[in-house]
């Protein structure tokens, strides 16, 4: 229990000194144009078909689960609202978001490991180049540019995929459908959901690169500290999506 307290306060120490020294390193220049691009492509456009294949079978099994438990009562005509609700607002940006988790943040943390365990990293130090501003800081902004536009697509492909389902399995007309998604959703129910990526981006691309950074026992703490970026990562992204959705709750009190 001890170690595990002791491991816990440990990564919690790390990410925070990580978070400054690339919020500090952030607007030095010359800012890394040319790696951030890079990675913006392996983190945005080589997500998309994982998140469309997410969002997509989320909203379709959201619509007919509903539609056949609510035709038994007489509400099946609440299967718009209901599902485009629940993607906008929670499943659309967690789901999403904990996908990429095990792709991206496996991804980074395995290629920042390979870096430590070969000392490419120590390397860097040696000539002079922080590895912050050429390794961490190029990831950390390519998930917070891609990651919530790839929530923004998620949630609109979740919402198509209900609207298949409901018209072809459930009987729903498809005018229908989209007038009670628009007489349903406002901008506040949108931005509630689409403002946790930025935060889900955050924990993702810090969690990696510590882990990667922090690689221990060879080529072997590689595939360990991958698992651990993405368990954390996950669990992180499910506790927070509580505090984030009670505190938009707050706010919406206060508006």
């Amino acid at each position: 229990m001890k170690t595990y307290f002791r491991n816990f306060i440990q990564f919690l120490g790390g990410t925070t000194l990580l978070s400054i020294e690339v919020f500090k390193e952030l607007w030095t220049w010359p800012f890394p144009t040319k790696l951030t691009i890079e990675q913006i492509y392996q983190v945005g456009l080589k997500s998309l078909p994982i998140a469309f294949i997410t969002a997509a079978s989320t909203g379709m099994v959201m619509a007919l689960q509903f539609g056949l438990g609510l035709e038994k009562f007489g509400g099946k005509l609440y299967v718009p609202k209901i599902v485009s609700l629940s993607i906008i607002r929670e499943m659309g940006p967690v789901f999403t978001c904990l996908m990429l988790a095990a792709r991206v943040g496996a991804g980074i943390t395995s290629e920042i490991g390979s870096m430590t365990v070969t000392q490419q990293i120590d390397a860097l130090r040696a000539l002079g180049t922080s590895p912050i501003k050429k390794v961490v800081i190029p990831r950390v902004v390519a998930c917070l540019f891609s990651i919530p536009l790839l929530v923004a697509i998620a949630n609109a492909i979740g919402v198509a995929g209900g609207m298949l389902v409901g018209s072809s399995d459930l009987g729903l007309d498809p005018q229908f459908y989209m007038q009670k998604i628009f007489e349903t959703i406002t901008l506040t129910d949108y931005f509630s959901g689409f403002a946790k990526a930025p935060f889900f981006a955050i924990v993702i691309s810090l969690v990696a690169c510590y882990y990667g950074l922090n690689v221990e026992e060879g080529t072997r703490g590689v595939g360990s500290a991958t698992t651990k970026s993405v368990v954390t990562s996950s669990i992180f992204i499910l506790v927070g999506d509580y505090f984030l959705t009670k505190a938009f709750w707050v706010v919406e009190q206060w508006l």
